[in-house]
């Protein structure tokens, strides 16, 4: 896991609840993303046990739950496939694909385990 005096590429940021968040408007990851991902995965397989959380949230469209359901699990997917590229069993992450929440934001948040959702609106789902 990152500590916070860890550089981390442009759009992702530590959680200061713990976990990492990424800004990402597509399923796609830049280079540098995927390979902070990676060691992100390599330490949190390090953890001798616990589920990881993989959060997404997409800004829209607002009028389409569908939509908006299937852009956030893809972008989940693409973390998840990092991570596990790093090492991390797939069987210990779970995917949340939160479609668009009120903020309306485009990100990825991974928490790992012991780390509560940091969107309010995610809790009751």
């Amino acid at each position: 896991m990152p500590t916070p005096g860890d550089p981390l590429p442009p759009g992702m940021a530590m959680l200061p609840t713990g976990g990492v968040r990424i800004a990402l408007e597509s399923a796609v990851l830049d280079p540098a993303q995927a390979r902070a991902l990676e060691i992100l995965g390599r330490g949190l397989a390090a953890l001798p046990a616990g589920r990881i959380t993989v959060e997404a949230q997409v800004s829209g469209p607002a009028n389409d739950v569908s939509v908006a359901r299937r852009a956030s699990l893809a972008r989940a997917q693409a973390v998840k496939a990092a991570l596990v590229a790093g090492g991390l069993p797939a069987t210990r992450i779970d995917l949340r694909p939160l479609g668009r929440l009120g903020a309306g934001a485009d990100r990825v948040d991974v928490l790992p385990p012991g780390v509560a959702s940091p969107n309010a609106e995610a809790r009751g789902r």
